[in-house]
């Protein structure tokens, strides 16, 4: 592999994000994907080349930095877009899949030398280290190893350099705001950015990752089909992650199987991700398909936990009401919650049908209670108009104001939907929603077996 610096100065950075910012903003890239539920349209302006180009620009440049920029380009490519023409479909997955899925080429030897920094002689820890990386992150890479008491283990080493290159993003925040508003323009708001830099600060801060995964290990240890691989704390330092390894098939591949198995799989997402938020108050920010695994026996692996957050009851209280309202089509009340928390201004021209019409569209698949299949269109049409409600079906709404608090909690549910639609999972999603929006009991197979598991874990505490 070719060596390539990862760019750390503040200067460097700004100046290539500044470019591509104002790139995307010429090519009107946002405007175009906010068509993107008007499907004959869409598809058509997919298909210009001005588009593929920008997808081309964007792998090219933000692959090349890593640290946040990359995060950002990650967070773009999860919209897997079926509208684009057959003909140009996989030329354009491919090039958005570059950044999510390709390792970036940091020789396995500048990567060991992050660790021995770190932990000292790695021969005294490891037993063996596999010199090719299993996974990518946006700040690091994930190699699998044995420690001399024969387990295997999971090894993240950050890149050399990227807490220095997120930090230059963070500085030259005003870059990141034309690159928000050429692909999301709702979240070009100052202080929704500071939300999303703060999380993606704290996602370089490995000892506390450590501690995150630790936690939600304990809480699904001996649960019947999900594992949360455990962190091995004297081993995380600054820059090295090291935990338990999951063995099992990359989510990716998991479109292959049977659709039983994938709804299987889908419902096990959709309980980690977000019902996993709402009885909890915390919950992991990266749903993306990389971040799932799915092992020979079912049980399926959750990992990374770098953007872990947690959030306040009152705040996931009124997400709730407001979801409650708009299943029973109560218009006024959803205005009435959003005018209280300041999300629609006084004298907008905003009507309580809009608001009702805007939650349907972004979140309906929790509150229609029939069979959906999610398929990678219905995904992306809910997240490109969740952060773009300039739409033309949604043009009255365009003033709506995004809470910083729930930036990270709308982004963990609009992308678990795009990862259940990757695999095209099949489920009555609102019974399972009902379980937090009603507090009932669950109605499917999986759910009495993880209600039941509950109970007796909860007897065998007291």
């Amino acid at each position: 592999m070719a060596d390539r610096q990862i760019p750390t100065g503040r200067l460097a950075r700004g100046a290539k994000l500044g470019r591509l910012a104002a790139g995307q903003a010429a090519r009107g890239v946002g405007t175009r994907l906010a068509m993107v539920g008007r499907t004959e349209q869409a598809r058509q302006v997919m298909a210009a080349r001005s588009t593929l180009q920008a997808a081309q620009q964007i792998v090219t440049v933000l692959g090349g930095m890593k640290g946040a920029a990359m995060k950002l380009g990650q967070m773009a490519s999860v919209l897997d877009l079926d509208l684009i023409p057959e003909d140009y479909r996989e030329m354009f997955r491919t090039k958005l899949a570059a950044l999510l899925d390709s390792a970036p080429e940091v020789p396995f030897t500048d990567m060991m030398a992050v660790a021995q920094r770190d932990l000292g002689d790695l021969g005294r820890i490891f037993a063996d280290i596999d010199p090719e990386p299993v996974a990518a992150a946006s700040i690091g890479q994930v190699y699998r190893a044995q420690l001399h008491d024969g387990r295997l283990v999971a090894v993240k080493v950050k890149y050399p350099g990227v807490d220095r290159a997120v930090h230059a993003d963070m500085r030259n925040m005003q870059f990141f705001s034309g690159l928000w508003k050429a692909f999301l323009p709702s979240a070009g708001d100052t202080k929704v950015l500071d939300e999303i830099a703060q999380h993606i600060v704290a996602e370089l801060d490995y000892r506390q990752e450590a501690r995150n995964q630790h936690r939600v290990a304990g809480r699904y240890r001996g649960h019947p089909y999900i594992t949360v691989p455990d962190s091995i704390g004297e081993f995380c330092t600054d820059n090295v992650l090291v935990t338990e390894f999951f063995e099992g098939r990359p989510f990716q591949d998991i479109r292959e199987l049977p659709a039983q198995l994938r709804d299987h799989v889908g419902e096990l997402v959709y309980r980690f991700y977000v019902t996993g938020m709402y009885a909890d108050g915390e919950y992991c920010a990266d749903p993306h398909p990389g971040n799932v695994l799915v092992a020979r026996d079912g049980r399926v692996g959750f990992v990374d936990f770098g953007l872990y957050t947690t959030i306040e009851r009152e705040h996931l209280e009124l997400e709730r009401q407001v979801m409650c309202a708009a299943e029973q089509f109560r218009g006024d009340e959803v205005y009435r919650l959003w005018a209280q928390r300041g999300i629609v201004e006084p004298g907008s021209v905003v009507t309580p049908h809009d608001c009702l019409e805007y939650v349907w569209s972004v979140a309906g698949w929790h509150l229609l209670d029939e069979k959906i299949t999610v398929t990678p269109e219905l995904a992306t049409s809910a997240v490109v108009l969740a952060a773009d409600p300039r739409a033309a079906e949604h043009r009255s709404v365009r003033n709506l104001l995004l809470p910083p608090e729930h930036v990270f909690s709308r982004r963990a549910d609009l992308f678990t939907l795009t990862a259940l639609g990757r695999i095209e999972a099949t489920h009555n999603w609102h019974r399972l929603a009902r379980e937090w929006l009603h507090h009932e009991a669950p109605t499917t197979d999986i759910g009495r077996v993880i209600e039941a598991w509950r109970r007796a874990e909860i007897r065998a505490r007291q």
